[in-house]
């Protein structure tokens, strides 16, 4: 393959030229176990946001387990490519910022698969403070959280204690679980957590 002309994971056209040329590696291929257990445990469906969404699986799970769900992903390539698969949902999905999104109903959830790393450290405490203005009082964060101490990226590791330290001040946490059906590159080093806005 030849080297991608982009390096810059902030801007819009690094993910373009990864879903353009099919370059995946963290894209699972489908919806995983947590997810699935957390929301056929749910008490009723959620009104859900799902950040940097990529090609979007899990939009459609939750659509078809009858949750409200907006996906969204700044890269045009990977709306493309979630909305061709999508079927009667691809109206979910959704090109946006997620900096400057504002949701037509208020949030019950966020799901966060592999946005916090895919981009870099320095950004975390904006995703953090968005996290917590898009969500109210009750308001659940969940998804997976990786976590590693290699400098370079994406993915972009964090650590436990930088985690919490991020969230703490407007979360408390509710569920921290091992993952049993990581891929390759998050193997060993991810997290299920639900965290609650306060």
């Amino acid at each position: 393959m030849e080297p991608f002309d982009t390096r810059d994971p902030t801007a819009s056209n690094f993910w373009d030229e990864r879903f353009q040329r099919a370059f995946t590696p963290w894209d699972k291929g489908g919806v995983p176990q947590a997810l699935q257990e957390f929301a056929r445990q749910a008490s009723r469906p959620l009104v859900t946001l799902i950040p940097g969404c990529g090609a979007a699986y899990e939009a459609v799970f939750l659509s078809e387990s009858g949750w409200d769900v907006t996906a969204i992903d700044f890269s045009a390539a990977a709306v493309a490519t979630a909305k061709a698969a999508a079927g009667k949902w691809a109206e979910r999905i959704v090109e946006a910022d997620f900096f400057s999104f504002r949701p037509a109903h208020s949030l019950d959830m966020i799901y966060e698969r592999a946005f916090l790393c895919a981009l870099p450290p320095k950004m975390r405490p904006a995703i953090a403070a968005h996290w917590a203005e898009l969500l109210p009082s009750g308001g659940l964060l969940a998804g997976y959280f990786f976590f590693d101490n290699s400098p370079k990226g994406p993915p972009f590791g964090i650590a436990e204690q930088e985690l919490d330290e991020l969230l703490l001040p407007a979360f408390e946490l509710l569920e921290d679980a091992a993952v049993a059906d990581s891929i390759p590159a998050f193997q060993g080093k991810e997290r299920w957590k639900v965290w609650r806005r306060r």
